[in-house]
């Protein structure tokens, strides 16, 4: 996990993310996730995440359960965190309406 030492600067919200975008599969020590849906919009991440506080949210769903059922993650992406397949194109992250 990343830390943040004084006098650096918190790292930006797509590093935190990573290449975490919806159609993306990634496996962690946790386990092998498809990102269904990435929420960037503050507000929407925190009540997803049922913290005070978050920059951003990812809906997945772990691939290795076939009974699973999605679920929100606000962790950072880390070193120890593998890509297996990148991003669909086609698909486009969840931005509120105005």
């Amino acid at each position: 996990m990343h830390s943040i030492a004084s006098g650096q600067t918190r790292p930006s919200v797509q590093d935190e993310i990573g290449p975490r975008q919806p159609g993306a599969i990634y496996q962690t020590s946790e386990g092998r996730f498809e990102v269904l849906v990435l929420v960037t919009d503050p507000a929407d991440a925190a009540q997803l995440l049922r913290r005070d506080a978050a920059r951003w949210a990812v809906i997945v769903r772990d691939t290795l359960r076939p009974d699973a059922q999605p679920f929100a993650v606000g962790t950072v992406w880390t070193d120890s965190d593998y890509l297996i397949r990148p991003a669909k194109r086609s698909y486009v992250s969840y931005v509120p309406a105005a």
